[in-house]
């Protein structure tokens, strides 16, 4: 997986978006910010909207979970 950041909001948080992300999908997709006591995830079509914060040992064990699906 290669990461793209997302410009447009500022809120101090750098958004990724997994390169996974479809062209003709590329507006349906999760990003992802990590910060040192969070991991906040937003949908990729409503930037300025809501995001949700998780610890980053919830975030880990989501993805370890994810991959093996």
């Amino acid at each position: 997986m290669i990461r793209k950041t997302s410009a447009g909001v500022s809120d101090g948080l750098v958004w990724f978006k997994s390169s996974y992300s479809s062209s003709s999908n590329g507006d349906s997709c999760v990003e992802v910010a990590s910060a040192p006591a969070a991991v906040h995830v937003r949908d990729s079509k409503v930037a300025p909207g809501p995001s949700l914060s998780v610890a980053p040992t919830t975030w880990a064990d989501f993805v370890s979970y994810a991959s093996t699906r």
